[in-house]
């Protein structure tokens, strides 16, 4: 007899006139219990992803020779095509080869278990990329696009998003200084690849302990850090813990200034700068920020100040309720220091609204949540998730779920691997990775993305399925925010496929969906106890929602501090002092807890690697949020026809279309800097709910 599973794999899907046959189930069940693989010993074993190549980590060097290989070919190829739309396809597919062998072996260096695996993905990683910047300063591979560009009449015959894909091309050639002569051409690929390792460097120095001999310490705080031996390991800020002393003792270790960490950031930054003006820009900003929705650093700083001016009454009050808070709990050290605003403000928040987290996780169990979301994309966007389970093979640990995305007219749209519970040495963040993007192929199929959420829930125990705090199901939805983007960012060209748009707009999708998950309305359709069934109260949703104001506007300026550090550190060069210096005057000027000594915050912050002139993107992208959720959603988040709309104006194009005009086409206006301002201001008023009181 069959078993239910092997029944499942068997069954035969209906969709869009199509039959499919499928190993797709119901998505909940996959998440509320413990995955066991089924045994099949005359299946044959796949690779990673279904690479058949990446069943040993010898297997990146195969995929990356054949990618290279191909590259060639498609080089030769494209500088003998006459100019036309066959360019841009050409130019895409050369693109893909190298992004699905560079996309995946990023994934695969950071995440996978075994460091055999990460070495080898590493390595492919920098062969891809030297290839990447030697094909970006090709003279002859440029000129045969130049020749499409400059061709009026060939160009006005193309579709919109050819066009723009042709215009991007372009521009990855001009950043990279295609125009220079040949010693500055081949300068400008040795800075990206000393920026590529610098920024490797960084990120890496940036999550390295700081230790102190054990004596240095006062005993009664030693147990609450890791010791071996003399040394005691500080590895985190222990923002929630409730003794002040080990908060402010963990701040001044943890954030003590490594001397080769502060090395490793000037020469990052000064690298940057001497790229940006050996390719003609005043500043690495103002390169980094061509075609973002923002356009210009001076465009991000007027956002910023202007953000911190509306912010500034509010963030002084926060301190105020924090510091009496502190007052009330230790009264002879009552001075609100910077390492105290996360644990005063949990204090608040608790005291106020009682939102302790076990009173709310029964509620949210894993798989309840995945329905949820199934519940919301369905209604939405006529898009059901379904469980498969993938071959032998095929992912990097065993509790590794696989998602089918499969629309009710348009079939199957794509995969989504969820790696979703915590094991040891798995990176902290919550992350969405590319592995492969969607592209119309030479054979007229559609190549479907593959994406990987990556988060850090506790695994299942004997007596109860996996159960998410409120952040961790808020998270959970933000990063499904970036899946539906993949998923759904069904454009001709991978170039520009899904997530791969302007920073400053990527975050929406993600960002929007917390505004869902933070609707009664929405976590009504999911949110049971996993044991008796009953639903979680309006009240309790409310008063989690309005917790969330709590020091709101001290967060955001807090971000705003961060955003305004980036812009300086990235503007004009000389600096005006060291980064520490200039740490120091920013947090004064624009956070208002005071600096504190011989700590260098900056040395920490890991978004200085990735998101170099780009880290306003969280704040820009959340006001877009804002203003689409207020004016589409908020009367009614399951309307069909919102649903629709969103995704033909924000989510189809990818970044295959002006992001700034993706807003407008949604908002049915160009939202000016107040706008995106007051959004931002607007969502921290007490009488501001994500869900109208009175709307059922």
């Amino acid at each position: 007899m069959l078993s239910l599973r092997r029944a499942l794999r068997s069954v035969c899907y209906h969709v869009g006139g199509r039959t499919v046959s499928t190993g797709w189930a119901p998505v909940g069940a996959a998440f509320n219990v413990k995955q066991h693989r089924r045994l099949d010993v005359l299946s044959k074993k796949t690779g990673l992803f279904g690479v058949p190549e990446l069943s040993s980590p010898e297997g990146f060097q195969s995929v990356q020779d054949t990618a290279l290989k191909t590259t060639e070919s498609l080089l030769e190829k494209v500088c003998s095509t006459p100019p036309g739309a066959e360019t841009v396809r050409i130019f895409d597919q050369l693109s893909d080869e190298l992004c699905r062998v560079a996309d995946l072996a990023d994934f695969v260096r950071v995440a996978h278990p075994d460091s055999s695996f990460r070495e080898a993905a590493e390595e492919a990683c920098r062969t891809i990329g030297t290839m990447v910047e030697k094909l970006n300063t090709n003279i002859e591979l440029c000129q045969s696009l130049k020749n499409l560009l400059e061709n009026k009449s060939v160009m006005d015959s193309l579709d919109p998003e050819t066009r723009r894909v042709a215009e991007l091309f372009l521009f990855d050639f001009e950043i990279s200084g295609i125009h220079l002569d040949e010693d500055k051409r081949q300068k400008a690929v040795n800075l990206n690849v000393a920026i590529s390792d610098l920024s490797s460097d960084f990120l890496l120095g940036s999550n390295i302990p700081n230790r102190v001999e054990r004596h240095v310490l006062p005993d009664h705080i030693r147990s609450q850090f890791m010791w071996d031996g003399k040394y005691i390991q500080i590895s985190g800020l222990h923002a929630d813990s409730p003794d002040d002393l080990v908060r402010e003792a963990a701040y001044k270790i943890f954030l003590y200034p490594s001397a080769r960490q502060l090395k490793c950031l000037d020469e990052l930054l000064a690298n940057r700068n001497l790229l940006a003006q050996l390719v003609g820009y005043p500043t690495f900003a103002h390169r980094a920020l061509l075609g973002t929705m923002a356009k210009t650093p001076e465009n991000v700083m007027m956002f910023l100040e202007k953000l911190s001016s509306k912010l500034r009454e509010r963030t002084v009050k926060d301190f105020e309720m924090m510091s009496a808070m502190k007052m009330k709990l230790n009264p002879l050290n009552a001075n609100l220091m910077p390492w105290d605003p996360p644990f005063y403000a949990g204090i608040v928040r608790a005291e106020k609204y009682n939102i302790e987290p076990s009173l709310y996780s029964p509620f949210f169990s894993l798989g309840a949540c995945m329905e949820g979301l199934t519940f919301l994309f369905n209604q939405l966007l006529g898009i059901t998730l379904y469980s498969e389970e993938p071959e032998k093979g095929e992912v990097w640990h065993e509790d590794v779920r696989k998602l089918a995305v499969v629309h009710e007219n348009e079939g199957l749209l794509g995969y989504i691997y969820c790696d979703f519970f915590h094991r040891a040495e798995k990176p902290p963040q919550d992350c969405h990775f590319t592995i492969r993007g969607g592209r119309l192929k030479e054979n007229g199929e559609y190549q479907l993305p593959v994406v990987v959420l990556m988060l850090n829930f506790p695994p299942s125990t004997k007596g109860s399925p996996t159960l998410l705090t409120p952040g961790m199901m808020e998270n959970l939805f933000h990063e499904m925010g970036h899946a539906m983007h993949s998923m759904l960012g069904r454009t001709r060209y991978q170039h520009v496929t899904g997530t791969r748009c302007s920073t400053d707009f990527a975050e929406v999708p993600s960002i929007l969906m917390e505004y869902f998950a933070s609707d009664y309305r929405v976590v009504n359709q999911f949110a049971r106890h996993y044991q008796t069934g009953q639903t979680l109260s309006k009240p309790m949703v409310s008063r989690l929602c309005e917790s969330k104001k709590v020091a709101a506007a001290s967060d955001l300026q807090l971000q705003v501090f961060y955003s305004i550090l980036d812009q300086i550190y990235h503007g004009k060069h000389p600096l005006k002092g060291s980064t520490t210096d200039i740490l120091k005057e920013t947090q004064e000027e624009f956070y208002g807890l005071p600096y504190v000594p011989q700590t260098a915050w900056h040395l920490r912050f890991s978004h200085l690697a990735g998101y170099g002139a780009k880290y306003y993107s969280y704040l820009m992208s959340r006001a877009v949020a804002s203003m689409v959720w207020k004016q589409c959603f908020m009367k009614n988040p399951f309307d069909r026809a919102m649903g629709e709309r969103y995704r033909q104006e924000m989510l189809a194009h990818g970044g295959g279309k002006e992001p700034l005009l993706m807003v407008q086409g949604m908002l049915q206006k160009c939202p000016s800097v107040d706008d995106f301002v007051d959004a931002l201001v607007s969502d921290l008023d007490p009488d501001f709910e994500t869900f109208l009181m009175d709307s059922e």
